[in-house]
């Protein structure tokens, strides 16, 4: 893979203090903005671009905090999101919570006792297990996430998917995925991390678990319950259940993101456990008009691109197509951006890339 150029993305004090810049885990370009999101917050950020067409900086953060527009269910509004994707299309901006637990870590000043004890530590956090949709209004000029917004198709208001209704619930006699829910995502649980969005069917990409070297992904149909315009519910498939189960031939990876590119899918993926490599791209041919679930293996998935990764750091997390057809190309931000990728301005570089 040759990067075809750095791209500058600077983030505001409150984002830097949040560590956001160096724990960047969804992007998803809109015309003449990128919208962002760290793993530590419950915010989304938007960043402005000095050239749509061919961006070499966005600047000019705006934070919007998830709690002010949908009724997150942690009983610390600020707790964090753990967002792990980003789509947009239509007049709605989604986001995904992980839905994984976390162990906890052992760290370098751990000694004695308190290192094995930290290990067998499971938690889990509300506000990880939600899918939002953002309706998006034109606010000073710009697209801006607000609660309510007037549509061709009638009123649209945010809304979420969680509670009762949260997808760990929803997999719970799952055959393939309801053994994983206990397991913590680093260590091959369930752990969502890409989002996909094309029409009324949003596809979700699980970095975890990777079940005998195959992939998963999850389609859903989502819709605003009408007595409740703040709750997203989801509609039945034929067979009854209120989800799709697609497995992937993708080399033993998990899947990191997840970006449309007309009828395909983009799949950014990488290791399910806490390795570094190796760091991926593939192209899920025809993926928007799957009828039924599949087994995509053959000519169905084929590798686009390696991607570089570092030695504990450059963690690519995220990617969007950005520029016009006749100039498309792949940003790819990074999570533990290496030292190079900081640079003395405040920036942090993210990479464009030509796709093949």
């Amino acid at each position: 893979m040759t990067v075809d150029q750095t791209v500058r993305l600077y983030l505001g004090e409150r984002s830097r203090a949040a560590t956001t810049h160096t724990n960047l885990s969804a992007v998803r370009a809109d015309g003449p903005v990128l919208w962002v999101a760290g793993d530590e917050t419950a915010t989304v950020e938007r960043l402005v671009a000095d050239d749509p067409g061919d961006p070499r900086r966005y600047d000019g953060e705006t934070s919007f905090r998830l709690a002010d527009l949908v009724p997150l269910p942690g009983v610390d509004a600020d707790e964090e999101a753990d967002i792990e994707g980003l789509a947009r299309t239509g007049p709605f901006l989604w986001a995904i919570g992980s839905h994984s637990l976390r162990r906890k870590q052992i760290k370098s000043h751990h000694d004695g006792p308190k290192p094995l004890k930290r290990l067998a530590r499971v938690e889990g956090q509300a506000n990880r297990q939600v899918l939002i949709r953002l309706p998006i209004a034109d606010v000073a000029g710009l697209p801006a996430p607000v609660p309510y917004v007037e549509t061709d198709g009638g009123p649209q208001h945010a809304a979420i998917l969680s509670g009762e209704d949260n997808l760990r619930n929803l997999l719970s006699d799952d055959p393939h995925l309801a053994p994983f829910l206990p397991i913590p995502g680093k260590d091959n649980g369930l752990d969502i991390e890409g989002i996909a969005v094309h029409g009324e069917r949003v596809y979700l990409g699980l970095r975890g678990p990777v079940l005998r070297g195959w992939a998963v992904v999850l389609e859903l149909r989502p819709y605003a319950d009408p007595d409740d315009p703040r709750r997203l519910r989801l509609r039945p498939f034929e067979d009854g259940r209120r989800y799709r189960k697609h497995v992937l031939a993708l080399g033993g990876l998990g899947i990191r993101d997840m970006c449309p590119d007309g009828g395909d899918l983009l799949l950014l993926t990488g290791p399910s456990m806490d390795l570094d490599g190796p760091v991926r791209l593939y192209r899920w041919h025809h993926a928007a008009v799957a009828a039924a679930p599949q087994v995509v293996r053959g000519d169905a998935v084929r590798l686009e691109l390696d991607l570089p990764y570092g030695e504990g750091d450059d963690h690519a997390e995220g990617i969007t197509l950005v520029g016009p057809p006749e100039h498309r190309r792949l940003l790819v931000v990074y999570d533990s951006p290496a030292p190079g990728r900081l640079a003395g301005d405040g920036a942090v570089l993210a990479d464009l890339v030509k796709l093949p």
